[in-house]
């Protein structure tokens, strides 16, 4: 009788054999991506470390055959690749978009600026690895408005200078007005007095009342006003500088739009070699490994 209490196991030939083959896999392709590191042959970099976008966007592959298991044995070498790798891209990059600075911030890790004029702004980071930028969604959204606002001759903070303007002229009014305050408070006050100086018969009392009273909520109001007065030259002030700011920061989107208008002829062909930087970088380089070559 048959023990059933065995259980089949794999065969340890075939197991064995697997697992070589594994190993011999991953071997090839780090001395694939050794040889390549070695011959400067960034294209092939690019292929070996994220073998799907490059199928996807450069090969333009209906059927993709990605290489993950193989990928993730130089996931902890991301920064150095990066390092590697971002020599050649940022010099096709100051080419392309000449308005953006790098600065690098660690290994392998870029920032950049857009301009080169005093107060220019921190635009993004560079991710090297997919040949992308990461741009700060605020700033950018900042100028795809200015470029919106264009066709109503507009600036991105102009309804925002006009309304603050426009509390500045009410605030300088009441600033003005002060003496004629300050007048209309003494005549209430003298009414006021007057008022409660008056012998009035009992059944006029009533009236008597709600006349001073009428009296000293208009005493009170004036009276409010003048707080608001009293803290109108501090706010006058304070508008004034938020006005400077919001002109500087049109400024210099006004300087960001000339420059891309320059490069790209306008936003929307800026966004369009934004989305296909990946696949035009490997082209570049294709190119360029191929006039190295025959010039060698």
């Amino acid at each position: 009788m048959a023990n059933t209490n065995e259980f089949v196991l794999s065969d340890h030939g075939e197991a064995t054999a697997a697992v070589i083959q594994a190993v011999v896999n991953k071997s090839r392709y780090l001395q694939t991506l050794h040889e390549a590191l070695e011959d400067q042959d960034d294209r092939l970099v690019y292929q070996l470390i994220n073998s799907e976008k490059y199928a996807r966007e450069v090969q333009q592959a209906r059927h993709i055959s990605a290489d993950p298991g193989n990928e993730s044995l130089v996931e902890d070498l991301h920064d150095q690749l990066s390092a590697f790798l971002s020599q050649k891209l940022i010099i096709f990059l100051r080419n392309r978009y000449p308005f953006f600075y790098f600065e690098e911030i660690g290994e392998g890790q870029y920032q950049f600026y857009f301009g080169n004029w005093w107060g220019r702004r921190l635009f993004g980071a560079l991710d090297v690895l997919n040949v992308s930028f990461d741009f700060d969604e605020v700033e950018y959204q900042k100028l795809a408005r200015t470029f919106a606002l264009e066709t109503q001759q507009k600036r991105l903070n102009s309804d925002q200078i006009e309304q603050i303007s426009l509390e500045n002229d009410k605030l300088q009014e009441l600033i003005d007005s002060q003496e004629e305050r300050d007048n209309q408070k003494a005549e209430l006050r003298s009414q006021i007095k007057q008022i409660s100086q008056e012998k009035v018969m009992p059944w006029e009392a009533n009236r008597q009342k709600e006349e001073k009273q009428a009296l000293i909520d208009k005493l009170t109001e004036l009276t409010e006003i003048d707080e608001s007065s009293n803290n109108a030259f501090q706010q006058i002030r304070q508008n004034e500088n938020r006005i400077l700011e919001l002109s500087k920061e049109d400024t210099l989107l006004s300087y960001e739009k000339q420059s891309i208008i320059a490069k790209f002829g306008s936003f929307e062909n800026f966004e369009a070699q934004n989305n296909v930087l990946y696949r035009d970088y490997i082209a570049n380089l294709i190119a360029t490994r191929g006039r190295v070559s025959a010039d060698e």
